[in-house]
């Protein structure tokens, strides 16, 4: 559910490299599927570390799978536990941690973890609509988590659904999506869409996404999902609830992105450039749904020079004095 509207632009989808044994820096293809799928997202954050994170799913439907993400800051040597519903995660399935400038190496940490049979029980053979789940936080430096379901029903166009985690690259990246066979943008039932997680982001920090070429937003960002603008509560995530506007206004953009309007009528493919000029958000989860079958590809941009990624300790740490 989001609150006060304000964006952050994205970097859409990078290479991972190996730090201290762990997954980290870039944005890369995590999972796809393609069939009769549809997807929910949802993400929360708040000071009182405790609240309720949503799935949207019709009445038929069947979970394929189901992930949640916790998002920290301020430089932890491991993910804290996150009591989601009655379960308690503290055994993440993976670990990431954002590129960052050496001033304060590895402050953002995300967590995954596969909750599908935590989500799946209660979902499977309900009514349908929005289904809620809670959660509990052990620490203060989680700014929030994003859950994302996958789920198929006959009926649904076919479609392939994409999740890109990790963290992207502060300096740009760039994901291209292949569609096996040419679009056909006059057709009605066509649709492409993106959606952004992204956290430790407020006061006019932002992103900037270009789609073929042409400026989508520079607007991504912001803590649109958090309960309040302090640390602990910063994160966004596109929604099921978030419309498909494309505002490009730093208190409208919800991270939610149609790109039918960049698509050329018989293009095979779409090129999506990001950058975070800001040079400290966490970006740590990108997700498409597109009609048709696609492959999603990333190019692994070279290492900026250490000075290119100064980040600004007195903009960092201003951020946490603003309640």
């Amino acid at each position: 559910m989001k609150t006060a509207k304000q964006l952050l632009k994205v970097s859409a989808v990078v290479a991972s490299l190996a730090v201290s044994g762990m997954a980290s820096a870039s944005l890369t293809t995590f999972q796809t599927f393609t069939g009769n799928y549809g997807v929910s997202s949802d993400g929360w954050g708040g000071t009182s570390q405790s609240g309720t994170i949503s799935a949207s799913v019709p009445a038929g439907a069947t979970v394929v799978a189901a992930y949640l993400y916790s998002a920290m800051y301020s430089s932890p040597t491991a993910m804290a536990d996150v009591k989601f519903g009655d379960t308690t995660i503290n055994n993440w399935d993976q670990e990431y941690v954002n590129p960052i400038p050496p001033s304060l190496p590895n402050y953002f940490r995300t967590g995954r973890k596969d909750v599908t049979a935590l989500v799946k029980p209660t979902i499977d053979g309900g009514p349908g609509g929005v289904y809620d789940f809670s959660l509990q936080e052990s620490d203060s430096r989680t700014d929030g988590e994003a859950l994302i379901v996958v789920y198929e029903m006959a009926g649904l166009e076919l479609s392939t659904v994409a999740i890109l985690d990790g963290g992207a690259a502060l300096d740009g990246d760039t994901t291209q999506v292949n569609f096996s066979d040419p679009v056909d943008t006059t057709d009605p039932a066509f649709f492409a869409e993106m959606r952004l997680g992204i956290s430790f982001s407020c006061c006019n920090q932002k992103s900037n996404v270009d789609v073929n070429g042409q400026l989508l937003t520079n607007n991504a960002g912001n803590w649109d999902d958090g309960e309040v603008q302090d640390n602990g509560s910063l994160i966004t995530m596109g929604g099921y609830d978030d419309d498909l506007l494309n505002p490009n206004d730093y208190g409208e953009d919800d991270e939610r992105y149609n790109l039918v309007p960049f698509i050329n009528d018989g293009d095979s493919n779409i090129t999506v450039d990001t950058d975070n000029p800001s040079n400290d958000d966490n970006i740590f989860v990108a997700l498409f749904h597109v009609k048709g079958e696609a492959t999603f590809t990333q190019d692994v941009p070279a290492p900026a020079p250490l000075a290119l990624l100064g980040l600004s300790l007195c903009g960092l740490f201003a951020r946490s004095r603003r309640k």
